[in-house]
């Protein structure tokens, strides 16, 4: 569990400020961006064709709570994706492909005046 998840629980009168969205919100959310993110993997695992078992790899450092806040860190903050790591302990470019698996899951989940504005936001950056 990162520091901001376990700050966000103890105070989850700062979700607000913090992501942009309520308490309430952000747990409705995470269950949503889950279950859509357990459909698409079994999709995926479906279609696949495996020589090896199941299992293997290296564990992933992050939990799908703590990846979910990384991407909507990003999305209110506009941080770079080095800071990110740093912040929730792991690398920019684990940072980077953690945010760009989850941020069409939460598209399909947010409303999309908050992605526009990402996106206008971007763009002007850029």
């Amino acid at each position: 569990m990162s520091d901001i998840l376990s700050y966000i629980q103890n105070n989850p009168q700062e979700t607000q400020r913090l992501l942009g969205v309520k308490y309430e919100q952000l747990e409705q959310l995470i269950k949503q961006a889950i279950a859509l993110h357990t459909e698409k993997q079994q999709e995926i695992e479906a279609k696949k064709i495996r020589i090896i078992n199941k299992g293997g790899g290296r564990k992933v450092k992050l939990s799908n709570e703590d990846q979910i806040l990384l991407t909507l860190t990003y999305l209110r903050h506009l941080t770079t994706f080095q800071l990110l790591g740093i912040q929730f302990g792991v690398s920019e470019s684990t940072a980077n492909d953690t945010f760009n698996y989850w941020f069409p899951i939460l598209q399909e989940l947010l409303p999309s005046s908050l992605l526009e504005q990402v996106k206008k936001t971007l763009a002007i950056m850029r």
